[in-house]
């Protein structure tokens, strides 16, 4: 009984913690749907441009809330692909308490956590360059499109103009990203907040009023002014808890999955895989760092605090341990083969750079 209250509590702490995060990471997506202009989508697409670098100073927070964000708003296409990973390897979940818990020297923890931004910028640029260099070849495009979409392909939405991409084409979506506020909507629709009845009301509210323009002129102008006031807000707002009312239920649930059978299995078990030769190391530490949630990164920098990792398979493991930002991007993203994909590109990134870091001798 008391085990079962203490993984109740675990994942209500984890899943509360996210809240404030989720709910203001909404309020901003529903505030840009509604606002939506020339002006909003040239500001969106000029920090775009930029994404990488902000993810890559954000992540550096001791906070997963940040990761969570992050998937959120490419769910939403608001930021780029580049900037989500920029993110996530940025991001140091429990690394940075751990190691001021046990008073390394700030040079250390300074290095750990530059090293960390400066990867996750680098590589954050190179996928969004990646990604455009994809989009013009052609041959390289349509390979992609089938190995993310499958059966789904479709070879019509290529280079299309339009924004409609539901039936459609991975890497015009993916490169649309971090462009406009346009695909905000998708998200909506996709998870019921309500937000398509407000508007329904609100065009039908129009109608009416711009019905009888030609004969109450005035009068026109004075209901179109009231149809207006404290609708959005309420709306807004209304939209922004729903959604984050349904991930943090599906949050919750998983994080009660995993935090049972880590309690169940102890974290022995992930220490005892991780301990072995070094190139070994590097790719399970990597492997570790998927598991969303923080338990992930705590074990891998525990193990290295007690010198049984060295410093590039550490990294590989803290780079992608991102925690529950991959369980919000697998709610968010509508594309469930589009995550499975961005799990695996994660994997190679952080055992690459891993790799890399071990080859050099650190």
């Amino acid at each position: 009984m008391d085990l079962l209250i203490d993984i109740l509590l675990d994942a209500g702490k984890d899943t509360l913690s996210l809240l404030p995060f989720l709910l203001v990471t909404y309020l901003a997506l529903e505030t840009l749907e509604h606002v939506a202009g020339d002006r909003v989508n040239g500001a969106i697409k000029r920090a775009g441009a930029a994404g990488p670098v902000v993810g890559s100073l954000l992540g550096m927070v001791p906070q997963c809330g940040f990761s969570a964000m992050a998937a959120t708003l490419y769910a939403g296409r608001v930021v780029t692909l580049g900037t989500l990973v920029a993110v996530f390897l940025s991001t140091s979940d429990e690394m940075l308490p751990l190691l001021l818990a046990e008073q390394v020297p700030v040079q250390t923890m300074a290095m750990l956590l530059a090293s960390k931004a400066l990867i996750a910028l680098v590589t954050g640029f190179i996928v969004d360059a990646a990604i455009r260099g994809l989009r013009r070849n052609a041959r390289a495009h349509a390979a992609i499109r089938r190995t993310v979409l499958g059966t789904a392909a479709n070879p019509a939405h290529v280079n299309c103009a339009h924004d409609d991409h539901s039936g459609g084409d991975i890497i015009d979506e993916v490169a649309e990203a971090g462009v406009s506020a346009d695909h905000i909507h998708e998200l909506c629709e996709r998870d019921h907040c309500g937000c398509d009845e407000d508007e329904d009301e609100h065009e039908h509210g129009h109608g009416h009023d711009h019905g009888h323009e030609g004969e109450h002129e005035h009068h026109d102008g004075h209901g179109h002014s009231h149809s207006h006031e404290g609708t959005p807000v309420l709306s807004i707002i209304r939209s922004a808890i729903s959604h984050t009312v349904q991930v943090s239920v599906f949050i919750f649930l998983v994080t009660l999955i995993l935090v049972a059978v880590l309690e169940t299995f102890g974290e022995s078990a992930i220490e005892q895989f991780l301990r072995g030769n070094e190139t070994l190391a590097v790719l399970g530490s990597a492997l570790v760092g998927l598991i969303p949630n923080c338990s992930a990164s705590v074990v891998i920098t525990q193990l290295y605090l007690e010198g049984a990792l060295q410093l590039a398979p550490m990294l590989a493991g803290t780079l992608i341990s991102a925690g529950v930002g991959y369980l919000v991007l697998f709610r968010t993203n509508r594309s469930a083969r589009e995550n499975a994909v961005f799990l695996i590109m994660m994997y190679v990134i952080g055992a690459g750079w891993g790799l890399i870091l071990s080859a050099v001798g650190l």
